[in-house]
């Protein structure tokens, strides 16, 4: 199992806007549908849809996290678009959408997700160790460190989407 281990921060600014002042360079864009299967306090289960936003390619992944906050472990793997849709389609469960945005950083990789179904946006920024990303100090515009908050959580915000 490979371990995550990852910053999150509450972006107030606009990829736009960032991209106008220098702070990063767009490297893609996707389209992401993800749909929980099973969840408990310390794991989560899920299958996404992914869409190219420049080309249109799909891809489908199933993933399994176990842990919370700054480092967890994960494991991800490729599946048929008809075992997504089978899946989704029994779960009958209201995905949550979002477009990721990768972008180049002082020569790192952010990744910034914009929620369409609340208004949230979230950089991401992952670490080779839980050392590195303590010892990071990140820059005015990522905004606050949510990296342990758990009401930001993917897994939160869907099963909020659920009770609407």
């Amino acid at each position: 199992m490979a371990l995550e281990i990852e910053r999150k921060f509450l972006l107030q600014e606009t990829v736009e806007s960032l991209v106008q002042q220098g702070e990063f360079q767009v490297v893609t864009e996707q389209r992401i549908e993800q749909t929980y299967l099973a969840l408990d306090v310390n794991q989560e289960l899920r299958v996404r849809k992914i869409t190219d936003v420049v080309t249109g390619e799909l891809s489908f992944t199933h993933t399994f996290k176990q842990g919370n906050g700054l480092a967890r472990e994960e494991i991800e793997y490729s599946i048929t678009e008809s075992i997504y849709e089978q899946v989704v389609n029994a779960f009958q469960a209201v995905p949550l959408t979002k477009n990721r945005v990768t972008a180049e950083w002082n020569g790192m990789i952010v990744e910034i997700d914009i929620y369409d179904q609340l208004k949230l946006t979230v950089l991401e920024i992952e670490f080779e160790s839980e050392s590195e990303a303590r010892a990071f100090e990140a820059p005015q515009w990522f905004g606050k460190d949510i990296s342990e908050e758990r009401q930001y959580s993917n897994k939160t915000v869907w099963r909020q989407l659920q009770k609407k």
